[in-house]
């Protein structure tokens, strides 16, 4: 007996949990725009965030609703456990989604724990860098060559940009300690069932170090295939920064319509004045009239062969619109809150939604994170696990068993 309670207490010890993603399966020329929900491990430069990622570091501080005017912006050091919306590209890599173009050149002391877990904050395993990396990792994981060229294989989903057959766009997310499904779903306006689906959960129960694929509201383009910023995207309450630096465009809170103008940026650009008008991008006029209220605007169009197209339209509505709603920018931040450190951002509702005349900066944002699911009549999720040695999680049991083995010490057969 006492032979069989030992081993039972041992593996008891070695009992694995399992942590999940999401994995949609693809199609070789498949591609999107995705996000990831990302916490600085340290404090860190704009750009030091973006090139971890290959990104435009402009482009991370639209994503994110961040002032963009700001001078030296790309140098702003930003602090650390912050929680950013990464943008990326989401490509079908071996028939499954995943970042392809991340990279990271190794530095000194780098293991291929310390850059899955602490440097991309558990959106990666070190076994899938490893796998993804056969001849730049030898059979000591622990040794890297300083200077060696990693593919970061990232974890992303596309679900054909919808979700339940609106507009969305995906963000990757490392559940943290004190998540739950609920609190996430209430949040950020969706339904357990949905991320439930998406994510190919049995029940609606997460634990920490899951990667869940979540998805937001979004405004889409209806650009031609010939444009470089086809199919652009862009999160409820966040902008996006196209056509050089020389175009910004938003999805204003609770709207489903991309609303594009010049960016703060714009210095050398092709002419954005709509032909046989007066009107730039992002202008727009109202009449009114008997039986409503004429409306014409200029509207951007992507851009073609290094051309800014802009695009005249003019709609009879029954009544006139009001100003253009901005998502509220935020000031480069330079802290966070504690209470900030693992709560989810709040949702585009709840992010201030009051119209606007035109962006302004507001307070500095709280970070956050975010979790999707597929939309409905989209692909459904699958869940893929990773074997993770927690020595605490039978810890009940270990606790039950030592009481049985003293026990059987105390009372021999």
């Amino acid at each position: 007996m006492l032979h069989f309670l030992f081993l039972l207490l041992s593996l008891s010890f070695i009992h694995p949990t399992t942590s999940k993603s999401t994995i949609e399966p693809c199609s070789n020329s498949d591609t999107c725009s995705s996000l990831l929900g990302y916490s600085l491990y340290t404090d860190l430069k704009v750009s030091e965030v973006a090139s971890l990622f290959q990104a435009d570091p402009i482009s991370l501080l639209t994503t994110n609703a961040i002032d963009i005017s700001y001078p030296d912006v790309e140098n702003h050091i930003l602090p650390a456990k912050l929680f950013l919306k990464v943008p990326i590209t989401c490509s079908c890599v071996d028939g499954i989604f995943k970042s392809a173009f991340v990279h990271y050149k190794t530095r000194p002391s780098d293991t291929l724990s310390l850059i899955a877990d602490t440097i991309y904050g558990g959106l990666v395993s070190a076994d899938q860098i490893k796998e993804g990396n056969p001849n730049a990792v030898g059979p000591d994981p622990s040794v890297l060559s300083v200077g060696a060229n990693l593919w970061i294989p990232l974890p992303c989903t596309c679900y054909n940009g919808t979700d339940n057959n609106l507009p969305a766009i995906y963000m990757s997310y490392v559940v943290r300690p004190v998540d739950t499904l609920a609190g996430i779903a209430a949040r950020y306006s969706t339904t357990l069932t949905d991320l439930m689906n998406v994510n190919a959960l049995g029940a609606p129960s997460i634990k920490e170090g899951d990667i869940l694929s979540i998805p937001l509201s979004a405004c889409t383009s209806s650009f031609p295939r010939s444009a470089s910023d086809y199919a652009l995207s862009v999160a409820n309450g966040s902008y996006a920064i196209t056509a050089s630096h020389c175009v910004q465009c938003s999805c204003g809170p609770g709207s489903r319509n991309l609303y594009c103008m010049p960016a703060s940026l714009a210095v050398s650009c092709s002419s954005m004045q709509c032909k046989n008008s007066n009107l730039m991008l992002g202008n727009v006029t109202v009449q009114q009239i008997g039986g409503g209220c004429n409306v014409t605007s200029c509207n951007y169009g992507g851009v073609v062969n290094g051309t800014i197209i802009t695009t005249l339209s003019t709609s009879l509505q029954p009544r006139c619109p009001g100003s253009q709603q901005f998502p509220p920018l935020v000031a480069p931040p330079t802290s966070v809150g504690p209470d900030s450190m693992f709560a989810p951002a709040p949702s585009p509702s709840e992010s201030g939604g009051v119209p606007n005349d035109g962006p302004h900066t507001s307070i500095v944002p709280s970070s956050g994170s975010i979790i999707a699911f597929p939309p409905s009549g989209g692909p459904s999720g699958s869940a893929s696990s990773a074997s993770l040695l927690n020595p605490f999680v039978s810890f009940p049991l270990a606790v039950f068993l030592c009481l049985s083995m003293k026990y059987a010490i105390s009372h021999p057969l």
